[in-house]
């Protein structure tokens, strides 16, 4: 056997591995938040060695950003996948802020969250999570962009696609201790209005 046809499925193992590992961080900071995620019940969730985690991801810094990065992409590609099917017209904005509002009471906000709030008193966490955050940051906008079809070079575009983004975080946020959904809805519906009325030319 060639050291190529060997080194394929190792790496597929590897790959495997990490993924586990991703999922497993995501759903512990979910369920234990920070502190409680720590990388042995990390491994041992994962079903892989301690030694293992340690390869791949030698801090806890290093795997909960790895983690978010990995849970953002692929809700960025679950939201163009269900984007492929929003209808045209006036409807198309409604839908958009919808898909929108789960992104951000889903469970990759949740993990976030957490990550923010530790980030302040942890000096290694802050300085792996601000450059991913901006990242994440910038992607979350150029996809709302594109999933509105809007133009950013009329002027006000921008900032009212900023300015949804960061009225889906606030309300994530007060959806986080109690069910907000109701009063959410109602804001909204409020939001959707008047953000067309921005977008129009």
């Amino acid at each position: 056997m060639s050291a190529a046809s060997t080194r394929v499925p190792q790496q597929e193992r590897s790959r495997a591995t990490q993924a586990r590992l991703l999922e497993a961080t995501v759903d512990c900071l979910i369920e234990h938040g920070w502190s409680g995620t720590t990388t042995t019940v990390v491994a041992a969730r994962a079903g892989v060695s301690r030694g293992a985690q340690l390869h791949h991801y030698p801090t806890k810094a290093a795997l909960v950003t790895a983690a978010v990065a990995h849970l953002a992409e692929r809700r960025a590609a679950e939201l163009r996948t269900e984007a492929e099917v929003l209808p045209a017209g006036p409807q198309r904005l409604d839908r958009v802020i919808d898909l929108l509002g789960v992104a951000f009471t889903g469970p990759l906000f949740v993990a976030a969250l957490e990550l923010w709030v530790a980030a302040r008193t942890d000096r290694e966490l802050r300085d792996a999570l601000v450059p991913l955050e901006a990242t994440v940051g910038r992607e979350m906008h150029r996809l709302t962009v594109a999933l509105l079809g809007v133009d950013e070079r009329r002027p006000g575009v921008r900032e009212a696609v900023q300015a949804t983004l960061d009225l889906l975080r606030g309300l994530g946020v007060a959806n986080l201790l109690n069910d907000d959904s109701a009063r959410r809805t109602a804001l909204l519906t409020t939001w959707k209005r008047q953000l067309a009325a921005l977008l129009t030319p």
